[in-house]
């Protein structure tokens, strides 16, 4: 191998990876980060890369497209990994990949190398991508080569080296930030009894120190795609940005789980998303309104399984792309606004509207009405628990037997 792109994030494992690939392989470095939202952690990567021996630093932008199509296609789908995890490190990893292929087409590179461990969920999603976009190029994982077996020994590489870090041996949390998310895991984490730090959180403030006025906000919808906020039209960026603002000083967003990842072990993990939980739940809302009743039950169905690809790093797959093509159609009537009050933690919705909405008033009123006969609900209860009755028949004939 002449050239490597590596994913590069400028934390130990990417920070180290550099010099070893380079002392492995005697071969050219190019460092390429992705700008998914993680803000002012990109500022010293270009000093810290090139210290560190890559030959250059991309630094690409992808927010517009990841938040596009990666994130809002998620929302549609109301995918969730084990009922409590928004996918937010799970859905960057397919949209950061495809970045990497696009470089290492532009350096003409022959493999590319990414700082995930052996242990985790990320190696997987990193490579079925590239694989799927690139089956060409080869796939460096130095994780699973090293000599390197722990934190500990990863940070003693980096002094030897000189090479600076973001994190320190007492306080090693492995963070992953991106305009969805962020996540924590490692130090004190790894033990599932032990409550996250107060001091630990960024993205939200404690639920108990939000204000103690409650907030509305008004999110628009049309076909699904979150597209206004208080009734003012906002890009896929602009609009995430301030919903995490707002949720956040409001306290919610925050998720702590163990879960099941994709190799097999359980792990603990901690993470914010207030923007995306607002939005989960003011779709979820918008959809309750607009959705008959087999298509949105279906498509609770089919939403398990979206999430369990989008975890397991199958974005690039004929189930995916299948999905969505159902998804998109079950979206064309969710259409209008919703608004949700916030207030410590908590979100309750406070109205609904769409031109599309299905639900009557005259329909469901307790008042008297001309369209609903309560008569015809005998008929249909008859013939809907007419096989618990003839059940219920054949067990009074045994038992008189």
């Amino acid at each position: 191998m002449k050239k490597i792109i590596l994913a590069y994030s400028g934390g130990l494992d990417t920070s180290i990876a550099i010099t070893w690939l380079k002392e492995k392989y005697n071969c050219e470095v190019v460092a390429m980060a992705a700008d998914v939202g993680q803000g002012e952690e990109l500022e010293p990567l270009h000093e810290k890369a090139l210290k560190s021996g890559a030959s250059k630093l991309y630094i690409e932008d992808v927010r517009e497209e990841f938040v596009r199509d990666f994130v809002f296609p998620m929302v549609k789908s109301g995918a969730l990994y084990e009922e409590k995890y928004f996918l937010g490190t799970a859905i960057a990893r397919p949209a950061i990949a495809k970045r990497l292929v696009e470089v290492a087409a532009k350096e003409g590179a022959d493999a590319i190398a990414h700082g995930a461990t052996g242990k985790g969920n990320d190696q997987v999603r990193f490579e079925l991508t590239i694989k799927a976009l690139a089956p060409h190029l080869k796939i460096v994982a130095p994780w699973r080569e090293w000599e390197i077996r722990s934190r500990d020994d990863a940070f003693d590489y980096a002094e030897k080296h000189g090479i600076p870090l973001p994190v320190t041996k007492d306080k090693p949390y492995s963070m992953d930030r991106n305009i969805w998310h962020l996540s924590f895991e490692g130090g004190i984490l790894e033990d599932p009894n032990s409550e996250p730090e107060k001091e630990m959180f960024i993205l939200t403030v404690d639920p108990e120190d939000a204000p103690d006025k409650a907030e509305y906000v008004e999110i628009g919808f049309e076909k699904g795609v979150p597209v206004s906020l208080n009734g003012k039209a906002m890009g896929p960026v602009d609009l995430l940005d301030e919903l995490n603002t707002i949720a956040g000083r409001h306290g919610v967003g925050r998720v702590d789980m163990v879960e099941n990842r994709l190799v097999g072990m359980k792990s603990r993990g901690v993470y914010e998303t207030p923007g995306g939980t607002l939005l989960y739940f003011a779709h979820k809302e918008m959809e309750c309104l607009t959705m008959d009743r087999e298509t949105m039950h279906f498509k609770e169905i089919a939403g398990v399984k979206y999430g369990e690809l989008v975890y397991y790093g199958q974005w690039y797959t004929p189930l995916r792309e299948a999905l969505d093509a159902f998804i998109d159609r079950t979206q064309q009537n969710v259409t209008g606004s919703v608004r949700v009050k916030l207030y410590k933690g908590n979100m309750t919705v406070a109205g609904r509207k769409s031109p599309h909405s299905l639900y009557r008033e005259d329909l469901a009123t307790f008042g008297e009405d001309v369209i609903y006969d309560q008569r015809d609900a005998e008929g249909f209860i008859n013939l809907f628990g007419l096989p618990l009755k003839v059940q219920g028949l054949l067990e009074n004939e045994k038992k008189r037997g």
